[in-house]
Formats: structure tokens, C-alpha cells, sequence
């Protein structure tokens, strides 16, 4: 259908999809290495993929095994991209695609939805840098950006009528989105159902028999339930589901949707979220469409429903919350009775917001990016194929300010080929599992956090434990990344080989012993 520009205002032009877009790439383009949490350990991971049959040893201390699994996304994609563009390239230009993916989805649903972009969709753009994205959740987060746009296409063809051609085209769709990350699928299936549901209703069928036809113009997207069903019968999948209704961290992942380093600025941003949220049920000059509307109280609906740990994968919830809430913002639209200067200045303050949001993690992702340079110095002093041990200082307190530097290690592993003990080890959840069993309980995550105290209902260790515990023999270097306080004399059979403040590489002198703790020493009472 050909755009009416004319007709159109500024922000409902594709120009400036495409400028948004672009825009929502910028803070990524400077950091060599997105500074996302989990990303570089799967970057590890990545490298064992691709060269595991290059370096023996890596065969030796991590079995991969390729499976149909629903969590690939990066994984497939970096095999034809790594050999032209290297590792690190390739999958920074994978995550480089994810946000202007998410702004292009949202703003697309909201044409199909409205006619013509509402000026209040824009204040939905900076849900492009969520925490969920923050945290590295890189197949969850290209999953769902996929199916944002999945979704306006299954809009799009319903409003021409071609419902037997989307009936067609979205089995293969849910099948890829399905692979990329089981929670796009879901998600898909979550909007296209609401979406179906008014769509019958409004050609004249009552609610409940709209809902049974909603649920059968959905059936293209049910294949990816026999592949669910063949991946979780499988004899080597672990990963449990629990923590279900877990209110008070529900409550916190609203809030957290935005989270990134400042949390005033974060938590103010957010709260202008809220409320324009609340201005749609007061403001007479606001509305909300029924269509996304809907659709959104169903995401409510699996946000309260969903545990925190599914498959044992963590913070299943926390990742909908950002998603749920910029679907919200997508529904509402000003009355026609809005003025054309009222539109136009409801979107110049959307387009500010967006701004300054990006402004703001674009300096975010300058600053983690000059901690992981400076802490990956230590690498140009670390031989290829190292058996390396490291320890990550963590506190016991859910602070705003990530340092992202928990899965750094494993850049130790995509780059030197060295032993990272920070890898997950979960079968059935990634293609990964850790073998290397002369390391014993320091052989994978969470083995490399490592705290002042012991923590309350965590597994990380105290630093001193860690130290003096960990089995020299199997390992060559240890290496501290911002380590808690701790006495020196932990340092015993450990040969300096680098520091940078309180980050330091040590080599392990196998002549001598570890100092000895005692047990209260060894056990410091939890906070």
C-alpha cells in the first residue's frame, strides 16, 4: 500500500522509522564488545563452536553437541558470519541489528494497529535498550525484536484480507522464531491470539466463539509445540521450573524496565512510562486501541503467571516486563479531536525522551566499554590454552549499577583459547556442558563470583574460600577482576604476573601450598 505522505506528519513518515532505527543503533557502534552481562560467556562458547576441533584441548574440557534446541539464535548465525567477519565483529553486528529491529517492530505494529503512527508510540522507543537487553540476554532479546515485526507483518496481511497467505508463511516464521528463543514464539503467539480474538469480534462474533476461532487462525503458529515437546522429553535436559508469584520481585522488574547505570534517571524514566500509561485512562484527549490494549492485559495476565526460573533459565519474568510495557504505550492514540499542534508537541516530547535516553546509554556504554579494556589487559599476559581460574567481585546487595563484568573470563576463552570456569553447564538448556573434572566445584557458573562474605541464598563464595580452596593442580593462573577486600597472605602460591588497582593475574606456583584458613576464617558469618 503506497504511504499517503501528504497526508502523513514528521513522525509517521518511514523516514523517520528509518532515522529512528538508525538512532537506536548508536550507542553500540563505539564498544568493541557490547557491554551486555552475559554476552562475552557466550562468546566463549561461540569460540569452543567454531574451534573446538582446532585446539584439542578444548574438546577436552567442554562437550559440545549440537541439538534442536529453542535457543540458537546467535548461535546459527555467527557459523556463516564468523569466517568473513571474525567472532568478535559478527556478533557485534548481530546485537547491533537487535534494538533498531525492536524500533522498527513497534512502530510498524502501531501503523497496522491505528492507520498512522500515534505520536505516544514513540515514547515506547527507548524500551529498545531494556534490561533484559542490558543483562545479555541476546537470543531472548533477537527473538523478540523478531517477533514485534512478525507480528505487524501477521496484522498487516489480515487487514488486506490475505489470511490463507499468512496461514502459509507463519508456519515456516514460527518455526525460525521458535529456534532463534522459545519466548518470541510465545510472545508471537500471545499478540497474533488477542489480536485474532478482536478481529472476530468485530466481524460480528460473540466473545467466546471469537475466542475458539482465534484459537484456530492461530494453529500455523503450533508446530513449534512438537518441537517443545521433542526438546524436553529429551534423556539429557536438566533446568527446573520454580519461584512462581514471587511478588516482590515482580513488582521490582516493572520498575527495573529501564535500568542501566543511573538510578534516578532510570527510575524517573520509567515512571514517565507510567504515566502517560495513566493519562490513557483520564486524559480525555487519550484513548487506548482495543486491539493492543488486549493484548497487552494478556502479556499482564503471563507476567503475573510466569515463574522467575523456567527451564532453568532465570528472570523469565523480568524479561516480559519491558516488552508487556511497550506494547501498553503502542495502544494508546490521541482522539481525533486532538489537535494537529497538540500531536505534534505530544510527539516532539516522545522524540526527547528517545533522545535523551539514547544520549544517556550511549555514555553508559562508553564507560563499561573503557572497564572492559582495562581489565582485559591482562590477556596479553596470558598464553593460549592457559588453564585459567578466575574471580569476579560481586556484593550481596541487588545494586543498580552492574559492573558487567561477571562473564568476562570467558573473552579469556574466545581469545586465548584458555579454560574459562564461567561458563553455564546446563544439558538441554545450551549447546555447552563443562567436563573438565580435575577442577571439581570450580568448574563452571557460578564458580567465578566471589564476594567478601557469605551471601544469603546465593551460591557465590567468599574470596577467601575461593582462593585458598580451589584445586591448584588443575589450574595454572588465576585471574581477579575487581576482587572484594581481602588479606594478602591468600596470595600464598600465587606468583604475580599483572595488576591494574585491585585486579590482578597471578601464576600458580604448584611447589608450594594454598595458606590455610580456619574454620571461622573459612566460614565468615552472612550478611
Amino acid at each position: 500500500m503506497q504511504e499517503n505522505t501528504a497526508a502523513l506528519h514528521w513522525w509517521q513518515t518511514r523516514m523517520f522509522v528509518a532515522v529512528a532505527a538508525l538512532v537506536a543503533a548508536i550507542p553500540l557502534l563505539w564498544p568493541e564488545i557490547p557491554p551486555l552481562v552475559d554476552l562475552p560467556g557466550h562468546m566463549g562458547r561461540y569460540r569452543v563452536q567454531l574451534d573446538r576441533d582446532a585446539y584439542p584441548w578444548l574438546a577436552e574440557w567442554y562437550r559440545f553437541n549440537w541439538s534442536l534446541i529453542g535457543n540458537l539464535g546467535l548461535d546459527l548465525l555467527i557459523v556463516p558470519l564468523a569466517p568473513i567477519f571474525g567472532l568478535e565483529l559478527a556478533v557485534k553486528l548481530i546485537v547491533l541489528t537487535i534494538p533498531p529491529l525492536i524500533v522498527t517492530g513497534l512502530l510498524w505494529i502501531a501503523r497496522e494497529v491505528h492507520g498512522k503512527i500515534p505520536a505516544t508510540a514513540l515514547f515506547a522507543l527507548p524500551l529498545a535498550y531494556s534490561f533484559p537487553f542490558h543483562f545479555g540476554f541476546v537470543n531472548f532479546a533477537l527473538s523478540m525484536a523478531l517477533a514485534l515485526n512478525a507480528f505487524a507483518l501477521w496484522l498487516r496481511l489480515a487487514r488486506l484480507g490475505k489470511i490463507q497467505l499468512r496461514a502459509i508463511i507463519f508456519v515456516p516464521i514460527s518455526c525460525l522464531l521458535w529456534l532463534c528463543h522459545t519466548y518470541g514464539w510465545g510472545f508471537l503467539g500471545v499478540l497474533a491470539f488477542s489480536a485474532e480474538m478482536v478481529r472476530q469480534h468485530d466481524r460480528g462474533h460473540r466473545w467466546l466463539n471469537a475466542w475458539v476461532r482465534a484459537g484456530i487462525g492461530c494453529l500455523p503458529l503450533a508446530l513449534p509445540m512438537a518441537l517443545m515437546v521433542a526438546w524436553r522429553s529429551g534423556g539429557d535436559v536438566s533446568g527446573q521450573t520454580g519461584d512462581w508469584f514471587n511478588w516482590r520481585a515482580k513488582i521490582g522488574w516493572v520498575w527495573m524496565v529501564l535500568r542501566d547505570r543511573w538510578q534516578a534517571f532510570d527510575i524517573a524514566s520509567t515512571a514517565i512510562l507510567y504515566l502517560i500509561l495513566f493519562k490513557g485512562f483520564r486524559d480525555p484527549n487519550i484513548e487506548y486501541s482495543r486491539n493492543l490494549a488486549l493484548s497487552a492485559l494478556f502479556l499482564l495476565a503471563v507476567f503475573i503467571v510466569v515463574p522467575r526460573v523456567v527451564f532453568g533459565s532465570a528472570y523469565a519474568d523480568m524479561r516480559l516486563a519491558p516488552f508487556m510495557v511497550a506494547i501498553a504505550l503502542i495502544a494508546l492514540r490521541p482522539k481525533k479531536g486532538l489537535s494537529m499542534r497538540g500531536a505534534a508537541t505530544l510527539a516532539a516530547m516522545g522524540l526527547l525522551f528517545f533522545g535523551v535516553r539514547i544520549a544517556a546509554t550511549t555514555v553508559s556504554f562508553w564507560q563499561y566499554d573503557k572497564s572492559f579494556d582495562r581489565e582485559l589487559k591482562a590477556l596479553d599476559h596470558i598464553p593460549v590454552g592457559a588453564r585459567l581460574i578466575s574471580f569476579v567481585g560481586e556484593t550481596c546487595y541487588n545494586e543498580w549499577l552492574m559492573s558487567r563484568l561477571g562473564h568476562l573470563p570467558a573473552l579469556a576463552l574466545e581469545r586465548r583459547m584458555a579454560y574459562a570456569n564461567d561458563q553455564w553447564s546446563m544439558a538441554g538448556a545450551q549447546l555447552l556442558t563443562t567436563q573438565y573434572k580435575a577442577t571439581r566445584g570450580f568448574r563452571h557458573d557460578p564458580s567465578q563470583i566471589v564476594t567478601d562474605v557469605q551471601c544469603p541464598r546465593e551460591w557465590w563464595r567468599p574470596i577467601a574460600r575461593s582462593l585458598t580452596k580451589f584445586p591448584r593442580d588443575a589450574y595454572d593462573y588465576v585471574w581477579l577482576i575487581q576482587p572484594p577486600a581481602y588479606d594478602k597472605k591468600l596470595e600464598a602460591g600465587l606468583i604475580p604476573v599483572w595488576r591494574d588497582g585491585t585486579s590482578a593475574l597471578f601464576r600458580v606456583d604448584h611447589s608450594k601450598p594454598a595458606f590455610e584458613l580456619t574454620r571461622e576464617e573459612l566460614t565468615p558469618p552472612p550478611r
